[in-house]
């Protein structure tokens, strides 16, 4: 995010960041704590709100700090809550992000760049390249512009209690750990107690198997990691992935190996089916003498078509047919929901693609049935 080159952008600050910032500028340390109140606690932007900070201090703020997010150029609903949103920068380049409703939570699902290098060929963001990586602020934006929009929307519904984003997933656009460092620094703003607050558990950073960053997650917030792993046969996943040219399933294991799991924690893989594909017997007993039962848990993702796709989705019985084979063998398994479709806002479907959505429907209804409270 482009912006003013002169202001430092406030959503790319920790706490303690901002209030060494501060200091600088000749601020008390407390009003750091009173912008991160008023910003991340009360959802309010407007600085003219900001009461119990003097119009001084405001006008020091204004002059340092940019708090600009992401534009919505388009939001939409699927028939079943999922929310999609496409959000322009400010250098003009455009991303989307998802709310997925869940059971007691609201998750969004956050893109780290625009597009994606790694040219999985069953993926729709892999038709659009990479165009760059996203910086700190664009992705701390997202969460914030699509927090903001869920609160302004209950206020136009009278709503007592706005629903807020309760869970995070890096699984939009773009690989996270090929944005490394930003994708860090954005998950520690993501858990700073003073600011957003989320718990380590509630995020979720998903790779294709980068193996050199998947060895410096030492280093990274211990949060949750998903792989996508998608077939247990070299062969295969190379036709699918093309990382697994450079990272084998033999040295991506190796990379997996080095990471710190706390205790009760579980690496989860994803798994693709694809019909005829990735959906045999043969693959049934391959992954299960590649993954370890007591730290894996597998996450079975039906392939979501999209326009040209040239795979096609397994059938409702051979998909329950394939979990129930691995929940035999002793893995925790699950099948995962696929929401979205309807607005190619499910996994695998994201592409910034602005011509189009005029043709989706439209957010403006169920937006009560999706609510989840803090």
């Amino acid at each position: 995010m482009k912006g003013d080159m002169t202001k430092i952008p406030f959503f790319s600050l920790t706490y303690d960041q901002f209030k060494m910032s501060l200091e600088t500028h000749g601020l008390k340390p407390y009003a750091a704590t009173q912008v991160f109140d008023w910003i991340y606690r009360k959802l309010v932007m407007d600085q003219n709100q900001w009461l119990n900070i003097s119009k001084k201090d405001r006008l020091i703020l204004e002059n340092h700090y940019e708090f600009s997010l992401p534009k919505v150029l388009w939001q939409g609903e699927s028939t079943d809550g999922t929310k999609k949103f496409l959000f322009k920068m400010t250098d003009g380049e455009s991303i989307e992000s998802v709310i997925i409703p869940g059971k007691a939570r609201l998750t969004l699902c956050i893109s780290s760049q625009v597009g994606c290098a790694m040219g999985c060929n069953f993926c729709h963001t892999a038709t659009q390249g990479l165009k760059r990586h996203l910086l700190v602020e664009e992705v701390v934006g997202q969460f914030m512009a699509a927090n903001l929009f869920l609160f302004e929307k209950a206020q136009k519904l009278k709503m007592e209690i706005a629903p807020r984003l309760t869970n995070i997933v890096y699984m939009g656009q773009g690989e996270p750990l090929h944005n490394f460092d930003r994708m860090k620094s954005a998950t520690e703003i993501f858990l700073d107690q003073k600011g957003i607050g989320l718990g380590q558990r509630k995020i979720t950073l998903s790779t294709s198997g980068l193996a050199p960053q998947i060895e410096r997650l030492k280093d990274f917030p211990p949060i949750n990691l998903a792989i996508s792993l998608h077939s247990p046969r070299d062969a295969v996943r190379t036709s699918l992935m093309p990382i697994n040219k450079t990272y084998n399933l033999e040295r991506l294991f190796k990379a997996i190996k080095s990471v710190p799991l706390k205790a009760h924690r579980r690496i989860t893989y994803e798994y693709l089916l694809i019909s005829e594909l990735t959906d045999t017997q043969e693959d049934v007993d391959l992954l299960a003498k590649l993954l370890e039962r007591s730290e894996s848990k597998i996450n079975l993702i039906p392939f979501n078509e999209f326009p040209g796709s040239q795979y096609k989705r397994p059938t409702e019985e051979k998909i329950f047919w394939f979990m129930d084979q691995m929940i035999k063998k002793g893995f925790t398994c699950t099948v995962r929901a696929t929401k979205g479709k309807d607005i190619l806002a499910a996994c695998g479907q994201l592409k910034s693609e602005y011509e189009k959505v005029n043709l989706w429907p439209s957010l403006e209804t169920n937006f009560e049935s999706a609510a989840v409270f803090h």
